[in-house]
């Protein structure tokens, strides 16, 4: 064949492959009629990364059929499911889950919200050798049903911190860092060989906080004693009728098998998927009627500018919230936050439109996840802040930090001359360590930035400088413990903020809202030329090139309030 040909022939291939996902985003989005069967159950399949607003991937979602599990879509149908009486029960096929134990609660709330209609929840498990955070969500079901081969591995909580200090020292490269206080360890990574004294006892608080919220509530969920369920976690692995016996779980069943514990009077229940059920009417529809509440996601680590890909911008986010702000339809806003922080200056973008919006409608913060540092900051001038129990939050502190590579340069062979006008032209080049008046200076810089985040913090939370400072330093909290100490008013999910939410801007709890969400849904243009902005999907860096990525961004960015990547070990 010619090449010509050849040429041809891909550029053929191309163009229907990009069909091939036009067609598919229009038959999955056009909200096409549904007939329902008189009598349903819901079937949701739970698996994979779960984020509070998933974007739209074209190449991923349509092509490779790999889809992100959308909290704010879950939680939308369930509301509407709960009210709607074709809808009988709910069989949710779960499995491995990839979010960590805020979004994990949120779920679980989520699941009970639709049990308190009086409708069933069933969970199906194949299979799930480490499955603490899943185990923990399927107990707030009526019933678990494992595979007869299927093992079931609850562990507990743990792991390991990874520190890089000796690995960077012998390839030459030094991390400098400035930060304020001892328990702002978010680069400890890099600068320790192991645990500080601050770093270890803020680790284990976090770890054990959560511990006890999870232990706690299965037992109460199963009907054990702590006591018992502990054995258990000590035990490790179940597998089928093991599980069954030990009261695990309250099944042992085939898929094909399920359909029996469904019937209602005898009757076999119709199936609907939730792609499917995502298209009923408005009418079926609790949270689209009425008067409106803004919903914005704000997802990732934080820059100055707008949002880049999987990038929080201080600029996109707080225009939003103006835009919020500006629609007299809307009257109040829900601010949903998962981010570990990031840029002082984009963070406080976000802030200062809060404080602006605040002025005149209602701004309540509900915590997912992360909402910690720049996260923290964001939230913390909101009427009023609603977290998770195992919501890591708080970290308020500051740090600066540059990578040193001259020692790597040298083993490589690599040489440059200087060449500046100004005698701190080069502060931040990877070519030499700072100086001691450079140092001095950074600090300097950073202690007062910190002092602004008490500043506000204290502004916010209705406390003195002093007494946020006892709790500050850098030092992350659950959710739980952040309640304790004032920087969190409630704790709850999105249904929760919703409530009050509407309470501050007098529409009565009966009264159903449409949320009017942002990001908005991208256009198919927009799709198909790759623009979707505010889409963040990173939460907080799970392998090199996340890390790569954060780096990159470092580069743009002088005074930081993050929180570690590592907040709980795994």
């Amino acid at each position: 064949m010619k090449r010509k040909n050849v040429i041809w022939l891909i550029i053929i291939l191309f163009f229907l492959i990009i069909l091939a996902g036009i067609f598919s985003f229009l038959y999955l989005e056009i909200k096409r009629p549904v007939s329902l069967p008189s009598l349903a159950y819901l079937e949701i399949k739970l698996s994979g990364q779960v984020m509070d607003r998933a974007p739209v991937d074209l190449f991923s979602q349509f092509l490779l059929n790999v889809r992100p599990v959308s909290l704010h879509d879950l939680w939308v149908n369930l509301r509407k499911a709960k009210n709607d009486e074709r809808i009988r029960c709910l069989l949710i096929r779960l499995g491995p889950l990839l979010c960590d134990w805020g979004k994990i609660n949120e779920l679980r709330e989520i699941v009970k919200e639709f049990r308190s209609s009086g409708k069933k929840v069933y969970f199906y498990l194949d299979e799930l050798p480490e499955a603490d955070r899943e185990y923990y969500l399927a107990t707030s079901g009526d019933r678990i049903i494992l595979h007869p081969l299927g093992w079931l591995g609850v562990n507990g909580l743990g792991g390991y911190v990874p520190f890089f200090k000796k690995t960077l020292t012998r390839v030459g490269v030094r991390v400098e860092v400035e930060h304020v206080e001892e328990y702002k360890t978010a680069y400890n990574s890099f600068t320790e060989e192991g645990f500080t004294p601050a770093h270890r006892e803020m680790m284990t608080s976090l770890t054990e906080d959560i511990f006890k919220e999870y232990t706690e509530n299965v037992a109460s969920s199963r009907h054990f004693s702590p006591e018992k369920y502990l054995s258990f976690l000590n035990h490790g692995l179940f597998q089928g009728q093991e599980a069954k016996e030990a009261g695990l779980v309250d099944d042992v069943l085939f898929p094909d098998e399920i359909g029996e514990l469904l019937k209602e009077g005898g009757r076999e229940l119709g199936r609907i998927t939730l792609e499917t059920y995502s298209r009923v009417g408005e009418k079926f529809a609790g949270p689209y009627r009425g008067q409106r509440v803004a919903i914005i996601y704000a997802q990732g680590p934080i820059i100055t500018g707008e949002s880049v890909g999987s990038i929080m911008g201080g600029e996109t986010v707080a225009r939003w919230l103006r835009q919020a702000r500006q629609d007299g339809r809307i009257k109040a806003v829900v601010l949903r936050i998962d981010s570990p922080g990031g840029s002082a200056v984009g963070s406080d973008y976000i802030w200062r439109e809060v404080v602006l919006t605040r002025k005149q409608k209602p701004v309540v913060v509900s915590m997912s996840d992360l909402a910690g540092s720049g996260g923290y900051w964001i939230a913390m001038a909101a009427n009023k802040i609603v977290a998770q129990p195992q919501t890591l939050t708080g970290s308020i502190g500051v740090l600066a930090a540059k990578f040193d590579l001259s020692g790597l340069y040298q083993k490589l062979g690599i040489t440059a001359e200087r060449l500046v006008f100004g005698e701190h032209a080069d502060m931040f080049s990877t070519f030499r360590p700072l100086s001691a008046e450079e140092k001095t200076r950074l600090k300097e810089e950073i202690r007062w930035t910190y002092d602004q985040f008490l500043t506000r913090a204290a502004e916010g939370r209705g406390k003195s400088k002093e007494e946020i400072d006892k709790i500050g330093k850098g030092r992350v909290w659950t959710g739980k413990q952040a309640k304790e100490m004032g920087l969190v008013d409630e704790l709850g999910g999105l249904s929760r903020a919703l409530e009050i939410a509407k309470q501050l801007a007098g529409i009565p709890q009966r009264e159903e809202v449409k949320l009017d969400v942002w990001p908005k849904k991208v256009s198919l243009l927009s799709l198909l030329l790759g623009r979707t902005e505010g889409e963040s999907t990173l939460v907080k860096p799970r392998n090199m090139a996340d890390y790569r990525e954060i780096l990159q961004i470092l580069e743009r960015e002088a005074v930081w309030a993050v929180m570690p990547w590592w907040a709980i070990p795994r």
